[in-house]
């Protein structure tokens, strides 16, 4: 089998802005907060996007908001996930404090949760062109960096890739993920190569090709079919972090238990303890994922009221199945 790093590895050109390698992690609600966007960074991903942030919701400043951009001088390039509806609200979010240390601003017009398709936002933005190119100009005007998540489509009976590419491009995107499954198939199913290959050769900036990559051979299959720049690891990157490091070629000392250990140094540096712990658990449940014998363990950990007694319940699950993890 052709490895990743030897065959399709490289650094991805952004606008005016470079990462270090074309593999991504991908923005995740609950998830992508700072400890765990520079544990992939550390482990050879590219770039981890935030969680995704209501841009409406930014001129409110409030406790949960600034948790979700918490970033540092460590953090660089730092990509911001912004979602919405309405261009002004884009426009005051990119240009105000709380992305200010953020150079690249995503947009998600992919997310195909009902409520938000029902506001109007997300993969809804897939059906008004006219719309999702004025949120583009808005975002551009702020001089940042910017980065377009969609999906081909609200079902295959109407597919508007690469009309919806090239809009993109046009309205001045700097690049464009592609999610290949459409909205009605939300996260199941294979991914359709050629809406992504179809993306590809409709513009000239960058596309980078997501959905349904858990292994080198996947990732490998994905740059194959699609002739994309690059991919982006979703839900597989909680589960297994580590393939970031076989993709780009990373010694791979890392076990689960030393990575989540440093996550929970990392959380408790920066969120205080409540939060911390909030992190952690929920990392370490898809960290557990692959491992036998776990329940109580994992019922346990979830009643741990303090990190030093949460650190006490982890050295136990992922010291004695190290075996098992691999």
């Amino acid at each position: 089998m052709k490895k990743f790093s030897e065959t399709y590895l490289k650094k991805l050109h952004i606008g005016n802005i470079t990462a270090d390698s074309n593999v991504l992690m991908a923005p995740l609600a609950g998830y992508t907060c700072y400890p765990f966007r520079m544990m992939c960074r550390e482990l050879g991903a590219g770039l981890a996007f935030t969680e995704m942030v209501s841009a409406n919701g930014l001129k409110y400043q409030d406790r949960a908001t600034a948790k979700l951009l918490y970033t540092d001088k460590d953090e660089t390039p730092k990509a911001v996930q912004l979602l919405g509806s309405v261009p002004s609200a884009f426009e005051h979010a990119c240009k105000g404090r709380c992305t200010a240390d953020y150079g690249i601003v995503d947009i998600n017009m992919g997310c195909p949760v009902p409520n938000v398709v029902k506001n109007g936002e997300g993969c809804a933005l897939i059906n008004d062109l006219p719309l999702a190119s004025r949120i583009i100009e808005a975002c551009k005007r702020s001089g940042k960096t910017v980065t377009v998540k969609f999906r081909p489509g609200m079902n295959r009976d109407r597919i508007v890739v690469s009309e919806f590419a090239r809009m993109c491009e046009d309205s001045g995107a700097d690049m464009i993920t592609v999610h290949g499954r459409t909205r009605n198939m939300m996260y199941d199913g294979e991914p359709i190569y050629e809406y992504i290959r179809a993306a590809k050769q409709a513009v000239n900036i960058p596309v980078i090709a997501n959905g349904g990559i858990r292994s080198e051979e996947d990732a490998v299959r994905m740059m194959e079919m699609t002739g994309a720049d690059g991919i982006m690891i979703a839900r597989y990157g909680l589960e297994d972090p580590l393939i970031f490091a076989r993709l780009t070629g990373r010694p791979a000392d890392e076990t689960k238990l030393s990575l989540i250990l440093k996550q929970a140094d990392r959380a408790e540096s920066c969120f205080d303890e409540q939060d911390a712990m909030e992190h952690v658990k929920k990392i370490a449940s898809y960290f557990m994922k692959r491992l036998a014998g776990t329940k109580a363990l994992k019922q346990e950990m979830y009643g741990c009221g303090s990190m030093r007694q949460l650190r006490s319940v982890l050295l136990r699950i992922f010291g004695e199945n190290r075996e098992a993890e691999k």
